[in-house]
């Protein structure tokens, strides 16, 4: 079968070759640059833990590691201090793992060292698409540059940013509002007070530093600095620039102390969303999708996202063939997720906005709840809550309950509907799992995050399994007639064991998806509602009508 080619070789196609190098899927990257682009200290991303978790298995770490993390974050209003949150284990007290920060070029230079060790994996230089043609079999598409010719591949899909070629040749539109931020962005390498600590400032004192400004430390002593601006108006100066600088470290360290500047820019925060997302064997991911940044949102950890989402089901789909419920399933859970995203910032940006009639609206609904305010604020930065948390796919077509009769196990009966009396869970069904340590049948250790990316996967919690060695509890209790089920269920899945998962109890198997979300948790081993779910996560059988390219 031809190789999928991806259109694009910025983080979220890099990160897709990978991700599908993982499945055994071989993909060519179209990358319309002779070389890669040279990009500023500036240009960073804020990853959630489960993102930066799919950095470590693309990267085997080396990406993670060339991020920051931090111990806390601080919010504050002229002075005073509204929300601090602590990171770290939650049994000593913290909130959990801390995002990470991570410099673009890094990222895209990690990902780039990391597609070179995979024989899989191509990137072309001087390619740019230029026409795109699809059949029953397949994708063509012509490229122009240093490589232009025609190009063969299953499917296509436009990883090729704002402005894409590949989303206007497949004539889909891309609506949304253009600055509804502006922010202007520095790096710097300066000593700043609690280091490892990022801050976001609201109100603060001294002339020049604006209504609302952001630090977050980088590695080697770089900091990150956003100072919001009108969103109309004339673009700043280098001298109101260092302005800015000189009167945001005075006012957090007494004095300017020394400091280099790295870099910076000044841009505009866009929000758009593409109509659809799936024409045919053609799909668009990335900013080629959608386009977001307001309040702390980012739009690179959703085109991570929109890859991790897609590889898994785009590599049944070349391996053995998948419906179009499956196929279908990106754009529903993928386009819903964003969108819903992009909703609560419509409806909380202008509560968060302290100037004209949208401050009397702020004072009027918002009076009493400073806190909440400034809650709000850090969750769209912190990626928690309905204005950054990891998505829930509850309205996946793959997370409906799953159909009386759906599928047939190999031994030819027929799957009943899975029963009502579910286990308990912390994470709903079609969440991000947790982080939990889990055992292979074969007595190897790890965490769960590192053994996403490839099959489904079933989870036993079973207390105790952690002190002994698997050859003792392998024949005990529920695992012989688990294994036994897991080898009949209709795509590949491999057995875990976890001495504990938040909100679950002994005996509790969880089904989860090869991008972290949750199936279904069950308690005890039902082998035919276990196959239901599995057949419901792929989509159900591959269509008879499977090579047909829909309209």
């Amino acid at each position: 079968m031809d190789p999928v080619i991806i259109a694009g070789a910025g983080p979220v196609g890099l990160a897709l070759a990978l991700c599908l190098a993982r499945h055994d899927v071989p993909s060519i990257v179209l990358d319309e640059h002779d070389h890669p682009p040279a990009l500023s200290p500036e240009r960073t991303a804020v990853l959630s833990p489960e993102t930066a978790g799919l950095l470590v298995r693309l990267g085997h770490r080396r990406l993670y590691e060339s991020g920051a993390t931090w111990d806390a974050w601080r919010t504050l209003r002229r002075r005073q201090e509204t929300v601090r949150v602590e990171f770290g284990d939650r049994a000593s007290g913290g909130q959990g793992p801390s995002p990470l920060h991570i410099g673009q070029e890094r990222l895209e230079r990690g990902l780039r060292g990391a597609l070179a060790e995979q024989a899989l994996a191509r990137i072309v230089p001087g390619a740019r698409v230029e026409a795109v043609e699809q059949d029953e079999r397949g994708v063509s598409v012509r490229t122009k540059g240093a490589n232009a010719t025609w190009w063969r591949g299953s499917y296509l899909i436009g990883c090729d940013g704002p402005r894409s070629t590949v989303r206007k040749l497949l004539g889909v539109r891309f609506p949304g509002r253009t600055a509804v931020d502006r922010h202007a962005v520095a790096a710097l390498r300066v000593a700043l007070p609690d280091e490892g600590v990022a801050l976001l400032h609201r109100e603060p004192p001294g002339p020049g530093a604006g209504p609302e400004v952001t630090a977050r430390p980088l590695p080697d002593g770089v900091w990150r600095l956003d100072w919001l601006l009108p969103a109309r108006g004339e673009p700043l100066t280098s001298d109101e620039l260092v302005s800015r600088v000189r009167g945001t470290l005075t006012a957090w360290c007494g004095s300017v102390p020394p400091y280099e500047l790295l870099g910076s820019a000044e841009y505009p925060v866009h929000q758009r969303l593409a109509r659809r997302w799936r024409a045919g064997r053609v799909f668009l991911a990335g900013d080629a999708a959608h386009l977001m940044g307001a309040l702390g949102a980012q739009g690179l950890e959703e085109g991570l996202r929109d890859a991790d989402n897609l590889a898994w089901k785009l590599s049944l789909a070349w391996h053995h063939g998948a419906s179009d419920t499956l196929l279908d399933s990106y754009q529903a859970e993928r386009r819903g997720a964003v969108g819903a995203r992009l909703r609560a910032t419509d409806q909380v940006l202008p509560l968060l906005r302290t100037s004209g009639v949208w401050h009397t609206v702020r004072r009027s609904v918002l009076s009493g709840s400073a806190r909440r305010y400034a809650e709000l604020l850090t969750d769209g930065h912190l990626g928690r809550g309905a204005l950054g948390a990891p998505p829930v796919y509850a309205r996946s077509p793959l997370a409906l309950p799953a159909p009386r009769g759906a599928g047939a196990a190999a031994s030819a009966s027929s799957a009943a509907a899975p029963s009502p009396l579910l286990g308990s869970c912390a994470t709903p069904p079609g969440g991000a799992v947790f982080d939990v340590p889990v055992t292979a049948l074969d007595g190897s250790r790890a965490h769960l995050y590192e053994r996403l990316g490839r099959d489904l996967l079933v989870v036993l919690v079973a207390p105790g399994t952690g002190v002994w060695e698997s050859r003792h509890w392998l024949t005990a209790g529920l695992m012989p007639r688990l294994a036994k089920a897991v080898a009949a269920l209709p795509t590949r899945a491999e057995l875990l064991v976890t001495e504990a998962y938040p909100g679950s109890t002994a005996h509790s198997v969880l089904l989860i998806r090869p991008d972290g979300h949750l199936v279904t948790v069950m308690t005890g081993c039902r082998p035919t509602e276990l196959y239901a779910y599995a057949d419901l996560a792929r989509g159900g059988p591959p269509s008879a009508v499977q090579d047909r390219v829909p309209h």
